[in-house]
């Protein structure tokens, strides 16, 4: 097994106990908890798409993993009723157009299993695959998204 498979394995063992530990937990927390993993895997390759930070491409593949584990279960933590409250800031349109929201989740998806299959192994390979999924982040947030104060 490569590195790269052996970490992909790692993080998705690792969120798959997460959620088992959290699994009596509301799904606004489990959300919340999902994307701050998010936001913790993409800080290293926005530091590396900004040359901030050295290219790394283990680094940039175990960031692009997590993002692909949470895609696949992030859209199954917005049941009926979870619209509000613990500081939720999920919009009311993830309710209201689901099917635009299932369609942002499918993009996300499809950007980084796209960009996990590049492999990329430069900077100049990862920008163009990498670009793609944040941009789908992007358009997520400002559609299905509200900033809590």
């Amino acid at each position: 097994m490569s590195n790269t498979n052996t970490r992909a394995l790692l993080t998705l063992v690792a969120l798959v106990c997460a959620g088992l530990a959290t699994a009596d937990t509301d799904p606004r927390v489990e959300r919340q908890e999902l994307m701050e993993s998010v936001g913790d895997a993409a800080k290293p390759m926005g530091q590396m798409l900004r040359g901030d930070a050295e290219y790394d491409a283990g680094v940039l593949m175990n960031s692009l993993e997590t993002f692909g584990a949470v895609s696949e279960e992030f859209g199954k933590l917005f049941p009926e009723g979870s619209e509000t409250g613990a500081e939720t800031e999920a919009a009311p349109a993830i309710w209201e157009d689901r099917a635009g929201f299932e369609q942002a989740l499918t993009d996300w998806r499809d950007a980084t299993d796209a960009a996990i299959a590049a492999q990329p192994q430069s900077l100049d390979e990862a920008r163009p695959v990498v670009g793609p999924v944040f941009n789908t982040c992007k358009a997520c947030h400002d559609d299905y998204r509200v900033e809590n104060e």
